[in-house]
């Protein structure tokens, strides 16, 4: 072993002594916790070089860990624009006619043999306020969806949420042996909000800047979910079966994005 370099200075005496040692040999003073450890390099010992640790990567607060970001490809959101106007445009001939609902779409029970019922039901309507209030949920969640999903994905989202919840009400009133008339589309806009819930809450997971609001959302639903109280052809089920093909469509777009 070559002859040791000294190159430490003591911080008490000043004295220069081996970088080898953990106390000063003339006072005592503690020079370092533990003595470094030596490593052969050819016919000399040095101390070994302390391995660099990886620094774990931090995320930084307020991002989600996964983030989901949905990138529709609808400009701007026809397909609800024209629900709402397809509504409307019945509604209005529906009242200079003066022609009972049936003959707008409206599904009648005892169920028929018109199958196409359960398509047009949701969109008839026996009056502007039942129209308003739908349209009023469409408007501010149905287009959020779109931007997210596209046009062709939400028109069909929007279908289904309407024509099996009209299905579902239907099936449940003719089992009661019920005679009424089931028209509107409380089901498709319910189905709207649960649809942008769910793809909301994934987007905006974890990120404390991305918040949404719940009242809104909650004042929202209960108001189309209460509409049967006060329209006679808005029906309790089809709104719920609506809201839950909606909602289950937005978890499977979510699962569906994220593991692209």
């Amino acid at each position: 072993m070559s002859e040791t370099e000294l190159s430490v200075i003591c911080k008490n005496c000043g004295s220069e002594v081996s970088p080898y040692v953990t106390e000063c040999p003339y006072c005592g003073a503690r020079l370092r916790k533990r003595a470094p450890k030596l490593e052969r390099r050819g016919d000399l010992l040095e101390a070994q070089r302390p391995k660099r640790r990886r620094r774990p990567r931090l995320r930084r607060p307020g991002h989600p860990r996964s983030p989901i970001h949905f990138s529709g490809n609808a400009d701007r959101p026809y397909v609800t624009i024209g629900i709402i106007a397809i509504s409307a445009i019945l509604l209005l001939i529906q009242k200079a006619t003066g022609n009972p609902l049936s003959t707008y779409g409206g599904l009648i029970v005892p169920l028929s043999d018109q199958w196409w019922r359960y398509l047009t039901a949701p969109f008839a309507y026996i009056d502007v306020g039942y129209l308003f209030v739908v349209a009023v949920g469409l408007a501010i969640f149905a287009t959020g969806v779109e931007r997210r999903l596209g046009s062709w994905p939400t028109a069909v989202l929007l279908l289904a949420c309407g024509a099996l919840g009209v299905l579902a009400a239907g099936g449940i009133a003719s089992a009661k042996g019920e005679v009424t008339v089931i028209a509107g589309g409380n089901g498709m806009a319910l189905g709207a909000i649960a649809a942008w819930f769910a793809i909301r809450r994934a987007e905006s997971h974890g990120a404390i800047d991305e918040e949404y609001d719940m009242i809104g959302l909650g004042v929202a639903a209960a108001v189309l979910v209460a509409l049967p109280l006060f329209a006679p052809t808005a029906d309790f089920f089809a709104c719920l079966v609506g809201g839950a093909v909606g909602g289950l469509a937005g978890l499977a777009a979510t699962t569906l994005h994220h593991k692209e």
